[in-house]
Protein backbone atom coordinates (compact mmCIF):
# COMPACT_ATOMS: atom_id res chain seq x y z
CA UNK A 1 0.00 0.00 0.00
CA UNK A 2 1.52 3.43 -0.95
CA UNK A 3 1.95 6.34 1.73
CA UNK A 4 -0.96 8.46 -0.06
CA UNK A 5 -3.28 5.50 0.12
CA UNK A 6 -2.54 4.82 4.39
CA UNK A 7 -2.81 7.81 5.26
CA UNK A 8 -5.85 7.96 3.80
CA UNK A 9 -7.02 4.51 5.24
CA UNK A 10 -5.83 6.05 8.69
CA UNK A 11 -8.09 9.30 8.27
CA UNK A 12 -11.32 7.37 7.56
CA UNK A 13 -10.59 5.00 10.28
CA UNK A 14 -9.88 7.83 12.92
CA UNK A 15 -13.15 9.19 11.66
CA UNK A 16 -15.44 6.27 11.93
CA UNK A 17 -13.32 5.65 15.71
CA UNK A 18 -14.97 9.71 16.70
CA UNK A 19 -18.12 8.80 15.29
CA UNK A 20 -18.34 5.66 17.05
CA UNK A 21 -17.39 7.09 19.82
CA UNK A 22 -19.26 10.26 19.83
CA UNK A 23 -22.69 8.01 19.35
CA UNK A 24 -22.09 5.48 22.20
CA UNK A 25 -21.83 2.83 19.77
CA UNK A 26 -17.99 2.20 20.10
CA UNK A 27 -15.32 2.71 22.55
CA UNK A 28 -13.99 5.83 23.49
CA UNK A 29 -11.03 7.80 23.10
CA UNK A 30 -9.20 10.49 24.02
CA UNK A 31 -9.15 12.28 20.82
CA UNK A 32 -12.86 11.25 20.19
CA UNK A 33 -12.98 13.44 23.47
CA UNK A 34 -11.29 16.58 22.42
CA UNK A 35 -13.58 15.90 19.15
CA UNK A 36 -16.26 16.98 20.97
CA UNK A 37 -16.31 20.72 20.52
CA UNK A 38 -19.57 21.05 22.00
CA UNK A 39 -20.29 19.08 24.97
CA UNK A 40 -22.98 20.92 26.38
CA UNK A 41 -25.09 20.09 23.64
CA UNK A 42 -25.61 16.59 23.79
CA UNK A 43 -29.10 16.85 24.50
CA UNK A 44 -31.49 17.99 21.74
CA UNK A 45 -34.24 19.06 23.83
CA UNK A 46 -31.72 21.25 26.02
CA UNK A 47 -30.30 22.66 23.88
CA UNK A 48 -33.48 23.64 22.38
CA UNK A 49 -34.73 24.93 25.95
CA UNK A 50 -31.51 27.67 26.19
CA UNK A 51 -31.88 28.73 22.93
CA UNK A 52 -35.03 29.81 24.18
CA UNK A 53 -34.09 30.57 27.02
CA UNK A 54 -31.51 33.55 25.46
CA UNK A 55 -34.38 34.37 23.44
CA UNK A 56 -36.38 35.33 26.77
CA UNK A 57 -33.22 37.27 28.20
CA UNK A 58 -32.26 39.05 24.65
CA UNK A 59 -35.81 40.26 23.88
CA UNK A 60 -36.21 41.48 27.66
CA UNK A 61 -33.10 42.93 27.88
CA UNK A 62 -33.45 44.40 24.17
CA UNK A 63 -36.69 46.14 25.03
CA UNK A 64 -35.47 50.03 24.67
CA UNK A 65 -33.67 48.65 21.30
CA UNK A 66 -30.46 50.56 21.58
CA UNK A 67 -29.51 47.81 23.80
CA UNK A 68 -29.65 45.69 21.49
CA UNK A 69 -26.10 44.99 20.97
CA UNK A 70 -25.58 44.54 24.97
CA UNK A 71 -28.45 41.85 24.81
CA UNK A 72 -26.54 40.36 21.97
CA UNK A 73 -23.13 40.06 22.78
CA UNK A 74 -24.25 38.81 26.81
CA UNK A 75 -26.68 36.29 25.24
CA UNK A 76 -23.77 34.58 22.70
CA UNK A 77 -21.41 34.43 25.72
CA UNK A 78 -24.22 32.60 27.55
CA UNK A 79 -25.15 30.46 25.20
CA UNK A 80 -21.01 29.94 23.98
CA UNK A 81 -20.45 29.05 28.05
CA UNK A 82 -23.99 26.05 27.96
CA UNK A 83 -22.45 24.37 24.76
CA UNK A 84 -19.11 24.14 26.25
CA UNK A 85 -20.62 23.08 29.07
CA UNK A 86 -18.79 25.65 31.61
CA UNK A 87 -20.50 27.38 34.28
CA UNK A 88 -23.80 28.81 32.67
CA UNK A 89 -25.61 30.76 35.40
CA UNK A 90 -27.63 33.09 35.08
CA UNK A 91 -25.95 35.49 37.27
CA UNK A 92 -22.95 35.72 34.55
CA UNK A 93 -25.17 36.48 32.19
CA UNK A 94 -26.67 39.56 34.12
CA UNK A 95 -22.61 40.60 34.70
CA UNK A 96 -22.06 40.31 30.87
CA UNK A 97 -25.56 42.73 30.41
CA UNK A 98 -24.40 45.40 32.65
CA UNK A 99 -20.68 45.05 30.98
CA UNK A 100 -21.24 45.60 27.88
CA UNK A 101 -23.93 48.39 28.17
CA UNK A 102 -20.81 50.32 28.27
CA UNK A 103 -20.21 51.48 25.12
CA UNK A 104 -22.92 49.13 23.37
CA UNK A 105 -25.39 51.92 24.31
CA UNK A 106 -23.57 54.07 21.62
CA UNK A 107 -23.33 51.13 19.36
CA UNK A 108 -27.09 50.53 19.78
CA UNK A 109 -28.16 54.22 19.11
CA UNK A 110 -25.66 54.48 16.05
CA UNK A 111 -27.30 51.15 14.52
CA UNK A 112 -30.61 52.32 15.19
CA UNK A 113 -30.16 55.78 13.18
CA UNK A 114 -28.08 53.91 10.50
CA UNK A 115 -31.18 51.51 10.06
CA UNK A 116 -33.99 54.20 10.38
CA UNK A 117 -31.67 56.10 7.69
CA UNK A 118 -31.61 53.06 5.36
CA UNK A 119 -34.94 51.98 5.67
CA UNK A 120 -36.11 55.08 5.06
CA UNK A 121 -34.37 55.43 1.49
CA UNK A 122 -35.68 52.36 0.41
CA UNK A 123 -39.05 53.12 1.40
CA UNK A 124 -38.54 56.27 -0.88
CA UNK A 125 -37.13 54.49 -3.68
CA UNK A 126 -39.93 52.00 -3.86
CA UNK A 127 -42.31 55.18 -4.22
CA UNK A 128 -40.64 55.93 -7.41
CA UNK A 129 -40.71 59.77 -5.84
CA UNK A 130 -36.68 59.52 -6.23
CA UNK A 131 -34.46 59.95 -9.61
CA UNK A 132 -32.97 56.32 -9.82
CA UNK A 133 -34.93 54.73 -6.81
CA UNK A 134 -34.03 50.78 -8.37
CA UNK A 135 -30.52 51.83 -7.60
CA UNK A 136 -31.23 53.66 -4.28
CA UNK A 137 -33.16 50.79 -3.28
CA UNK A 138 -30.21 48.11 -3.87
CA UNK A 139 -27.65 50.06 -1.97
CA UNK A 140 -30.45 50.72 0.68
CA UNK A 141 -30.64 46.89 1.10
CA UNK A 142 -27.01 46.18 1.02
CA UNK A 143 -26.12 49.02 3.50
CA UNK A 144 -28.78 47.91 6.00
CA UNK A 145 -27.28 43.78 5.39
CA UNK A 146 -23.96 45.81 6.08
CA UNK A 147 -25.02 46.89 9.09
CA UNK A 148 -26.65 43.66 10.34
CA UNK A 149 -23.53 41.56 9.37
CA UNK A 150 -21.31 44.25 11.43
CA UNK A 151 -23.78 44.20 14.54
CA UNK A 152 -23.68 40.50 14.43
CA UNK A 153 -20.40 39.71 13.91
CA UNK A 154 -19.44 42.59 16.55
CA UNK A 155 -21.52 40.74 19.21
CA UNK A 156 -20.03 37.77 18.85
CA UNK A 157 -16.47 39.33 19.07
CA UNK A 158 -17.30 41.45 22.06
CA UNK A 159 -15.81 40.18 25.48
CA UNK A 160 -15.09 42.66 28.81
CA UNK A 161 -11.73 42.58 27.80
CA UNK A 162 -11.65 43.66 24.37
CA UNK A 163 -14.89 46.13 24.34
CA UNK A 164 -17.01 47.38 21.97
CA UNK A 165 -14.34 49.40 20.31
CA UNK A 166 -11.84 46.12 19.56
CA UNK A 167 -14.79 44.12 18.54
CA UNK A 168 -15.99 46.73 15.60
CA UNK A 169 -12.38 47.15 14.85
CA UNK A 170 -11.78 43.36 14.73
CA UNK A 171 -15.15 43.08 12.66
CA UNK A 172 -13.58 43.36 8.62
CA UNK A 173 -10.77 41.04 9.42
CA UNK A 174 -13.71 38.33 10.82
CA UNK A 175 -15.43 38.88 8.05
CA UNK A 176 -12.91 38.72 5.08
CA UNK A 177 -11.92 35.59 6.39
CA UNK A 178 -15.16 33.56 7.03
CA UNK A 179 -17.72 34.96 4.13
CA UNK A 180 -19.65 31.93 4.04
CA UNK A 181 -20.00 31.96 7.53
CA UNK A 182 -21.12 35.68 7.05
CA UNK A 183 -23.55 34.45 4.44
CA UNK A 184 -25.13 32.14 7.24
CA UNK A 185 -25.26 34.95 9.71
CA UNK A 186 -27.24 37.42 6.88
CA UNK A 187 -29.62 33.89 5.96
CA UNK A 188 -30.22 33.89 10.13
CA UNK A 189 -31.01 37.54 10.35
CA UNK A 190 -33.50 37.24 7.18
CA UNK A 191 -35.40 33.91 8.71
CA UNK A 192 -35.76 35.71 11.96
CA UNK A 193 -36.99 39.44 10.32
CA UNK A 194 -39.38 37.07 8.39
CA UNK A 195 -40.76 34.81 10.77
CA UNK A 196 -41.35 38.15 13.24
CA UNK A 197 -42.93 39.88 10.42
CA UNK A 198 -45.14 36.85 10.36
CA UNK A 199 -45.99 36.78 14.12
CA UNK A 200 -44.45 39.24 16.17
CA UNK A 201 -44.00 36.96 19.59
CA UNK A 202 -42.13 34.57 17.37
CA UNK A 203 -39.28 37.50 18.16
CA UNK A 204 -38.05 35.82 20.59
CA UNK A 205 -37.25 32.06 19.56
CA UNK A 206 -36.03 33.98 16.68
CA UNK A 207 -33.72 36.23 18.89
CA UNK A 208 -32.54 33.03 20.28
CA UNK A 209 -31.52 31.39 17.07
CA UNK A 210 -29.27 34.48 16.38
CA UNK A 211 -27.47 34.29 19.37
CA UNK A 212 -26.99 30.14 18.25
CA UNK A 213 -25.91 30.98 14.52
CA UNK A 214 -23.69 33.90 15.59
CA UNK A 215 -22.05 31.29 17.95
CA UNK A 216 -22.56 28.24 15.59
CA UNK A 217 -21.09 29.46 12.34
CA UNK A 218 -17.59 30.92 12.82
CA UNK A 219 -17.02 26.88 14.84
CA UNK A 220 -18.58 24.56 11.78
CA UNK A 221 -16.62 21.95 10.40
CA UNK A 222 -14.67 24.26 7.40
CA UNK A 223 -12.57 22.16 4.79
CA UNK A 224 -9.43 23.87 4.77
CA UNK A 225 -9.47 24.05 8.85
CA UNK A 226 -10.54 20.46 9.26
CA UNK A 227 -7.44 19.61 6.41
CA UNK A 228 -5.14 21.00 8.87
CA UNK A 229 -5.98 19.32 11.88
CA UNK A 230 -5.80 16.23 10.29
CA UNK A 231 -2.52 16.91 8.86
CA UNK A 232 -1.77 17.48 12.58
CA UNK A 233 -2.58 14.53 14.06
CA UNK A 234 -1.16 12.63 11.18
CA UNK A 235 2.52 14.37 11.69
CA UNK A 236 1.98 13.39 15.59
CA UNK A 237 1.12 9.78 14.49
CA UNK A 238 4.24 9.30 12.60
CA UNK A 239 6.36 11.28 15.59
Amino acid sequence: MSRAADRSARRVARRAARRAALSGSGPTSDDAGAAARFPGARSAFGLLGEVLLVGILVSLVSLPVITLPAALAAGVRHLRRYLKAEDSALGRFWRDVRAALVGGIGIGAAFVVLAAVLALDIDLASTGALPGGPVIGVVGWAGLAALVLVLFTAAGRWTPQLGWLGAVRETPRVIRADLVGAAYLLATAVFAAVVTWQLAPLVVPALGCVALAIVAAPERPRRGRDAGREDGRERADAG
